[in-house]
């Protein structure tokens, strides 16, 4: 056909398909980013406040009127893991959202060594001056995993700062007056595990195993952005902590005492039940120096096996765990650590204690 004096081909099924490919490429170049469904808006994260706040006025003034003592036990334990923690998660939810936002990709690539099994050790220096407990650590992680570092690094820095960081060895000097050792061999054996963990992760580790968390999409400026990442991992990590401290609460009200005290000069059978006892009762690691020198029918190296365990694997962590990192991850990395926090905690204090 003619058109204004040219000739002009009908377009055919093909150039059809060709424009239309072209344009919907073009739609999608130049299309707005999608903003992420899953995060929670302002409303959950007054849910949760509420949550925590109901369950501290429950505690005083319900308890009273409960006859039961297994139920005003559970009661104590749970409302005593959750507030004892939730401070520190706050800390950790507001770190880890300022390294999100305000700390540039590049900057833990120069502070960083390139080489995961350099940057291994390094990381694990770093946990000895972050001050915060276990459930500060896990978004903080979670974090520098998105911005880059390598998960063995990162990992390592999860599993040292809460249990070398400075509150923690002052609080364990002032739980074992007179006995320097203990401080010295919980920080050992704590970097060595927190180590050797990051470096056979770095060897033998799998990028399947691990699902490194993404951050929200935000709008706006980066006070904007970094609001909208505290309140998403304040809601991810937080709901797991209340389901952790649930299954710990349990756990410490079904487990008689008596079981555990006629254990107590067993030799292995005493490091093994003071291990499975720091996974059970869940305690902050500024906390359980306190409860592990109370344990006066155990050995010290016992004691230490508890302090060196509780900060590493315990309910709630692995709850927050499993919620951040994925199931796979926590199958093979919640045993690979407490074998080596066992068999370390076991020769250092064989050898110092």
């Amino acid at each position: 056909m003619k058109e204004n004096g040219y000739r002009t081909r009908c377009p055919t099924v093909a150039d059809q398909r060709d424009d239309t490919v072209t344009a919907a490429e073009h739609t999608q170049d130049h299309a707005p980013p999608r903003r992420r469904d899953d995060t929670p808006g302002a409303s959950a994260l007054y849910l949760l406040v509420s949550i925590v706040a109901l369950l501290v006025l429950a505690r005083i003034h319900l308890a009273p009127h409960v006859t039961h003592a297994g139920l005003q036990a559970w009661s104590t334990i749970f409302v005593a893991i959750c507030v004892q923690a939730l401070p520190f998660l706050v800390f950790g939810v507001l770190l880890s959202a300022a390294i999100a936002t305000f700390v540039p990709a590049e900057t833990w690539t120069r502070l960083l060594p390139r080489r995961a099994a350099a940057a291994v050790p390094v990381a694990g220096a770093a946990g000895a001056v972050l001050p915060g407990c276990e459930c500060a650590s896990v978004p903080v992680a979670g974090s520098l995993m998105a911005r880059g570092v390598a998960p063995a690094a990162a990992l390592t820095f999860l599993l040292a700062a809460p249990a070398i960081n400075p509150i923690v060895l002052v609080a364990t000097a002032v739980a074992f007056p007179r006995q320097p050792e203990m401080v010295a061999a919980r920080f050992g054996a704590s970097l060595a595990v927190a180590v050797l963990v990051g470096w056979i992760w770095a060897w033998f580790g799998k990028g399947a195993w691990i699902r490194i968390p993404e951050r929200p999409d935000h709008d706006g400026s980066k006070w904007e952005a970094f609001r909208q990442a505290m309140r998403h991992d304040l809601m991810h990590a937080g709901g797991f902590l209340v389901v952790g401290g649930a299954a710990a609460a349990t756990i410490n009200t079904v487990v008689p005492p008596s079981w555990l005290t006629g254990l107590g000069g067993i030799g292995w059978a005493s490091v093994l039940t003071l291990a499975f006892l720091a996974v059970l009762m869940s305690l902050c690691s500024e906390a359980d120096a306190f409860v592990a020198a109370s344990l006066t029918a155990f050995s010290p190296t016992a004691k230490l096996t508890f302090l060196v365990v509780g900060p590493m694997v315990d309910l709630k962590l692995i709850a927050m765990q499993t919620g951040i990192f994925g199931r796979a991850f926590v199958m093979r990395f919640v045993p690979l650590t407490f074998v080596l926090a066992v068999a370390v905690s076991a020769l250092v204090g064989g050898l110092f204690l």
